[in-house]
């Protein structure tokens, strides 16, 4: 690996800061322009296309050479070996509707290894961090996963896909995790969920159907905080927690190899 890490997470600071306001103020959702893409419910709005489009000119103007795959199309090679992969406002839904949840993720590949995270969440001011190696951070304070005691006491985060024949088989798995744990939240924003995780405050999460850009700065902050992730397989979920039950938790999913 041979990119300057700290140079790549100044820059992704810096494409943040170049949304977030507009993100967080009174009219952001003056026009929102809603379209919407694979379901009535996966909505976009204007405000995710032009976040999108000024992250991407901010990096770009850093560094021109760089790869790009963005949810709302931004789709580059690049040259360097490193690519950012963007989800310019994880939980649509939750911004549509004016609600806490909704995040600007942003991370940095580098020769297929994801060595920077940021997750931005501009209802809370938190700011979620982490470099390969060099640990998790939410402003200035370092994270460090929960320990619960057995997955009876585990707080974890789900979400629901798209697709209403999938949210009937996920209503399935959660009949049947439900009474081996100790309660169970749904926020709407895979990146926040993984950031809550890291943060202590969630024990797990996992959701069937995340896409690459909902999870590539989230999983990082979870790893580099001490926690576990599950990578992705087709038709199964992504699964990211405390290592004091993760084992228990994939057995509890039917996720155990």
């Amino acid at each position: 690996m041979t990119a300057d890490l700290d140079e790549l997470l100044a820059v992704a600071m810096a494409a943040a800061t170049a949304v977030v306001p507009a993100l967080a103020a009174d009219n952001a959702r003056d026009d929102l322009g809603i379209d919407t893409k694979s379901s009535a419910t996966d909505m976009v709005t204007a405000m995710d296309r032009w976040a999108e489009s000024t992250i991407v000119d901010t990096i770009r103007l850093a560094r021109p050479c760089d790869g790009f795959i963005g949810e709302e199309g931004a789709s580059e090679p690049g040259t360097t070996g490193v690519v950012w992969v963007i989800d310019p406002i994880d939980g649509t839904t939750n911004f549509i509707r004016d609600l806490p949840g909704f995040s600007v993720s942003i991370a940095a590949r580098v020769n297929g290894v994801d060595a920077v995270g940021l997750v931005h969440d501009p209802i809370r001011s938190e700011r979620f961090t982490a470099v390969l190696g060099q640990g998790a951070f939410c402003n200035d304070d370092r994270l460090q996963v929960s320990a619960p005691v057995d997955l009876s006491r585990t707080v974890l985060a789900t979400g629901f896909n798209y697709q209403p024949s999938v949210r009937t088989e996920q209503a399935e798995v959660l009949r049947e995790l439900l009474p081996r744990i100790a309660d169970i939240r749904r926020f709407g924003g895979a990146a926040i969920d993984c950031c809550n995780v890291a943060a202590g405050r969630l024990d797990a999460y996992y959701e069937v159907g995340v896409q690459d850009w909902d999870v590539a700065a989230g999983r990082l902050l979870v790893h580099e905080a001490g926690g576990l992730s599950r990578d992705f397989r087709p038709g199964l979920p992504f699964v990211c927690g405390s290592p004091s039950i993760f084992d228990d938790l994939l057995e509890a999913l039917g996720l155990s190899d």
